[in-house]
């Protein structure tokens, strides 16, 4: 149905434009003043002459002479040539019509007989109002035919794979493609099918990594729920544990509070397009952040250091979008360096502003194990299993790649070769 559609679409528009360019071509030619019109030229040079030839054939020979000498002229002045006995009513030449014109001599045969021989040079009347010749316009139709059923071929194609592939994606096939069908096609049509694939692959990516973050929060949830489960048996069996009891489940309360709370920040950083309007110091942000983790970090003799921009704060432009949310990510990622970092360790935190880029820098550094060479590039994502003892990293570095992506900025992550982890943020200045 569509291809018939197209088709006819098509061919509609190219006779449109076919008689627009004959017409066109014909006016051209009209309005020329420098030409000289065919009819002139019957009157003035044809018409004359024939005429001259048709009557000194009838006087030398008569009618029979005429018609021998009419038979050599060309077809268009042979029917425009008449010859009529004078001796009857010889039909008017309708000369109120100037279209209809003609000229006239009368002669005498050899035997005496009058004859009136007539020249019509009026200008024939065509039927065909548009000036395009018949045989034009058959071969334009002919031509408008094979020209739209292939340009209908060559769109449509393409267009019922992208179709097909709409359809299957609407099913919940996450896997159509349509480039491999599309074939090596290199035009605006061959770009929509590599867009949808794209899309699709895009489509398939977040369907999984949900699937996936629903799979974990399940397993970290069953955690918690379990150990309340279990500190209310054992408070029924023993009330004499009751406070213990009470004390288990407000622990096992508050993990899944702060569960909850991590993954409604996912899910507002997931799907934040503008992080705000605000504009703030994301050097002083760092070091508070830096100042509240070296509280946490005392019992298990950790040092934490900060290295401020060179110069004062003051000559460094703000970062414009959600303090809030660049603090929480910054955060994130020191308190995931403090939790893997042994007792006694160091960690370390830089801060530096790139002139010529308009870029800050900040870079987390601990002396922890690290992680496997090839789960790096996998520590973003949600509940990732990165550290060899088996530990997830949970929500917080996912937390920290989404808000910093919100920002325009570029977190990477990287082992150290003395043994460590270092985490690097790139946030754009405002400008």
């Amino acid at each position: 149905m569509m291809r018939r559609r197209l088709f006819w679409k098509i061919l509609l528009g190219f006779l449109v434009t076919f008689l627009l360019m004959t017409q066109a071509v014909w006016l051209l030619f009209a309005l020329r003043d420098d030409r000289e019109f065919p009819e002139w030229l019957v009157t003035q040079q044809i018409g004359p002459a024939v005429l001259e030839a048709a009557t000194q054939a009838v006087a030398a020979g008569g009618r029979t002479r005429y018609d021998e000498m009419a038979s050599h002229l060309p077809q268009d002045q042979r029917r425009r040539l008449d010859i009529f006995d004078a001796r009857q009513p010889v039909p008017a030449p309708l000369a109120d019509d100037p279209e209809n014109a003609a000229m006239e001599r009368g002669v005498t045969d050899q035997a005496g007989n009058p004859f009136v021989v007539r020249f019509r040079y009026h200008r024939d009347r065509q039927p065909w109002r548009l000036n395009v010749p018949p045989e034009l316009l058959f071969i334009g139709v002919i031509a408008g035919l094979l020209f739209s059923a292939f340009l209908a071929w060559y769109l449509v194609r393409p267009i019922e794979h992208l179709r097909r592939g709409f359809q299957r994606l609407a099913r919940g096939e996450l896997t159509a493609r349509v480039s491999p069908a599309i074939g090596s096609r290199r035009d605006e049509v061959a770009d929509l099918a590599r867009e949808f694939d794209r899309m699709a692959r895009r489509l398939e990516k977040l369907v999984e990594s949900r699937e996936r973050l629903m799979h974990d929060v399940s397993h970290e949830l069953r955690s918690p729920l379990a150990r309340l489960q279990l500190a209310i048996a054992l408070a029924r069996q023993a009330p004499e544990r009751f406070e213990s009891a009470m004390e288990r489940m407000e622990r096992e309360v508050d993990r899944l509070d702060g569960l909850v709370g991590e993954l409604l920040i996912l899910a507002r950083v997931e799907n934040e397009e503008n992080p705000g309007d605000e504009y703030f110091d994301i050097a002083g942000i760092a070091e508070s952040v830096v100042a509240d983790a070296r509280y946490e970090a005392q019992p298990g003799g950790i040092e934490i250091s900060f290295e401020p921009p060179a110069a004062m704060a003051d000559q460094f432009p703000p970062v414009r979008g959600s303090s809030e949310l660049l603090r929480r990510a910054i955060d994130n990622i020191v308190r995931n360096a403090l939790r893997f970092s042994a007792p006694l360790g160091h960690i370390d935190v830089c801060c530096t502003y790139r002139e010529q880029e308009n870029r800050f820098v900040i870079s987390v550094s601990d002396e922890g194990p690290g992680v496997p060479s090839e789960l790096v590039d996998t520590i973003f994502d949600p509940f990732v299993r990165g550290r060899p003892d088996g530990k997830n990293l949970g929500l917080g570095l996912a937390i920290a790649s989404r808000a910093i992506a919100v920002h325009g900025g570029l977190i990477t992550a990287r082992n150290l070769p003395e043994g460590g982890f270092r985490v690097e943020i790139e946030i754009p200045a405002a400008l």
